[in-house]
């Protein structure tokens, strides 16, 4: 499997978003975090966090290419199929049959979400983000309109708790919030 260096490098030669890039930081923290939880290869589930929006930049003016695109880069490094398949499948456009896959699938938009919630803060960071704030904000179809609600809600789909798994994802993000400027 290739090591986090080189995916952390990877991502530096085809992101130039600093934003894009801290959302690929909070999905790597975020899907590490799972992986502990779920008792499953937490620098492989890292490592799908890190890369998943590898073909964004690349993809910007055909958003029906992303994902298969990522998917073909990442193979073409050397990638297992395994995580290319999951940078495709978290897109929502093709089968999520591995646990894995439906964690990216949940963890994007949910990420996006909750650094919409510190930014309305006037602190701006994440420390003071609890739940029940993050809950409250997903219900309200106008806030953070482009995060998709619908796969979170599907996270039971791992077999864990909406809650459970909305707590984890933050606080994963709190952890790195110096890495996010958050």
């Amino acid at each position: 499997m290739k090591d986090l260096k080189e995916s952390l490098n990877m991502l530096n030669k085809h992101v130039k978003n600093n934003n894009l890039k801290k959302h690929m930081y909070a999905c790597a923290a975020a899907m590490k975090d799972l992986a502990k939880h779920f008792g499953e290869n937490e620098d492989l589930w890292e490592t799908v966090g890190l890369i998943h929006d590898i073909d964004y930049e690349r993809t910007a003016d055909d958003p029906e290419m992303h994902g298969t695109v990522g998917k073909q880069m990442l193979s073409d490094e050397g990638y297992s199929s395994e995580i290319c398949d999951a940078v495709e499948a978290h897109v929502g456009r093709v089968p999520r049959d591995t646990k894995l896959k439906k964690a990216i699938y949940s963890v994007d938009p949910l990420t996006g979400l909750i650094v919409a919630c510190a930014l309305i803060r006037p602190e701006k960071i994440l420390a003071p983000i609890e739940l029940a704030f993050v809950k409250k904000r997903m219900k309200e179809k106008r806030f953070a309109a482009n995060a998709n609600r619908q796969p979170i809600h599907d996270s039971v789909e791992m077999g864990i708790e909406e809650d459970e798994f909305i707590t984890i994802v933050l606080n994963a993000m709190k952890g790195i919030s110096d890495k996010m400027g958050l």
